[in-house]
């Protein structure tokens, strides 16, 4: 069975740091591109990261670009979201995704597994 779980999430001021966790069992996310995405209250799922190993590639909206960064350790089996300068905007629960085909895209329907999600809070 395929699970992602992620952590890592809370309330945090506006400025400050969190780094988010996605860790897999039953695939292996080296041959996935993992996606990060968002969901705040009333909006649309929106993606804020991707991370393809076979491109070699990253990717990131104007709206998060410089704060946010994702990485990957092959050995944990877990790719990572440290996120900074963290503003209220950035509030949502936060989802990771991963996708068969090794290629980021920041459309939520290419991915065809899902983690249930953990909330990030950033107050003013």
């Amino acid at each position: 069975e395929v699970q992602l779980v992620e952590s890592g999430g809370g309330l945090v001021q506006a400025g400050g740091s969190l780094k988010l966790s996605c860790t897999a069992s039953g695939l292996t996310l080296a041959d996935y591109a993992i996606g990060w995405f968002r969901q705040a209250p009333g909006k649309e799922r929106e993606g804020v990261s991707c991370i393809s190993s076979s491109e070699g590639t990253t990717y990131y909206p104007d709206s998060v670009k410089g704060r946010f960064t994702i990485s990957s350790d092959n050995a944990k089996n877990t790719v990572y979201l440290q996120m900074n300068s963290l503003k209220p905007a950035d509030t949502a629960v936060y989802y990771c995704a991963a996708r068969l085909e090794d290629l980021c895209s920041s459309w939520s329907t290419y991915y065809e597994y899902w983690g249930r999600g953990t909330q990030v809070t950033v107050s003013s």
